[in-house]
């Protein structure tokens, strides 16, 4: 089956996460477009990168709503319909006008549809969501690329990513705010991990990455150097296991999900971690808060500092996990009065302790740098495997 991807704001990054779950097939068409050939169930909840998801289909537009069916039976309702045109040079008046068209051809057949207006080419994120497409019966989006057409079959859920990112009861602005589509990627970037799968986040902080491990029917092993932190964790997890009837609950029911992470106190660098660990997501020691741009002195300090307890750790970890065990580490990169960003430069003793750095889809490591605009401190992504 192939598959269309609308890629977030930072593309490459978008692309490597699509790459280490569905393989070389992942190829960018566009800045913002990549399409791939996969036999498996796609989950958009699952991909932090991905603002939409579409299936190719082989008939056009109108006949495909002709021919829905819902668990009931043929879909006899009114219709909700939207066109998103990708195409090189797509302009708003041409997808309303594909969308008008289609609602005309389905009047002919004595059937009714609302059509979304567009304030672009493609329907946003936003509009989307908030209209249910692809996920309420009769809501259908179109995604056209060329000559081809895709139907929409997930959206990027940005009421649950914020809910679950603001709603935590336990939350600390001092240790800097991962967002969960960041700890989403790095957890995907591990590749393909089987279900139940135990994921190592050895600076767990307020454990983002521990509960969208558990969201993704993994288990969770987090320590942290703060017992606070630990605390912090604990509080966030059980929260979240706890709502049974929300969209936070955990694949396997939040009657079992309590068993599912395991939360300990200890310093990454000298830790040994007592279960067997299968993949390792985390965003290392990011260094001290900044609100601008370092002098060379702060940042050579910074730096220095960084580097001696994320080595430290890889050095650590690397004789308690199985040769082939995925890492997906963020790493601290940062602003300077250039514009440009410094980073820790460590590939190479990483790669002298037993580590391949990873490239997926021939993106270079200049490309694994996730930030907002301004952002004094961003994160480097790395990816590895032990050898």
């Amino acid at each position: 089956m192939k598959y269309l991807a609308v890629l977030g704001r930072l593309s490459d990054i978008s692309l490597a996460e699509l790459t280490a779950q569905f393989g070389e097939s992942v190829k960018k068409i566009a800045p913002n477009l990549a399409v791939f050939e996969s036999n498996k169930t796609i989950n958009i909840n699952r991909f932090g990168g991905t603002l939409k998801f579409g299936k190719l289909i082989s008939e056009n537009p109108v006949d495909y709503l002709l021919n829905l069916n819902t668990s009931d039976g043929a879909f006899s309702g009114k219709f909700v319909i939207g066109v998103s045109d990708y195409s090189k040079g797509a302009r708003k008046f041409k997808s309303q006008g594909e969308a008008l068209k289609i609602k005309k051809i389905l009047a002919r057949q004595g059937r009714s549809a609302r059509v979304l207006q567009n304030n672009d080419a493609a329907l946003s994120t936003a509009t989307s969501h908030h209209n249910q497409m692809g996920e309420k019966d009769g809501h259908v989006e179109f995604l056209k690329v060329g000559k081809e057409w895709y139907v929409l079959i997930g959206v990027q859920n940005i009421t649950a990513y914020k809910n679950r990112d603001q709603a935590r009861p336990a939350r600390d602005a001092k240790v800097g705010m991962l967002p969960p589509k960041l700890a989403q990627i790095l957890i995907n970037l591990c590749g393909p991990l089987p279900e139940g799968s135990r994921i190592l986040d050895p600076f767990c902080g307020t454990g983002v990455v521990l509960q969208e491990a558990l969201l993704d029917g993994y288990t969770a092993y987090g320590t942290d150097l703060s017992d606070r932190m630990i605390e912090y964790s604990e509080k966030n997890l059980e929260w979240l296991t706890e709502k049974e009837n929300s969209s936070f609950a955990v694949a396997q029911g939040p009657a079992t999900a309590k068993n599912l992470f395991l939360l300990s106190v200890g310093d990454a660098t000298n830790f040994s971690w007592d279960k067997k660990i299968d993949a390792v997501a985390c965003e290392t020691y990011l260094g001290a808060p900044m609100s601008q741009p370092p002098v060379e002195i702060k940042l050579k300090e910074q730096k220095q500092e960084c580097k001696s307890i994320i080595l430290g750790f890889l050095k650590n970890i690397s004789g308690q996990i199985d040769s082939r065990t995925p890492l997906a580490l963020a790493v601290p990169a940062w602003l300077r009065p250039n514009g440009h960003y410094e980073r820790l430069n460590i590939l190479d003793e990483i790669k002298d302790m037993g580590y391949n750095v990873l490239k997926l889809n021939h993106l270079s490591q200049e490309d694994m740098l996730y930030f907002r605009e301004g952002q004094i401190v961003a994160r480097e992504i790395i990816v590895l495997r032990k050898r």
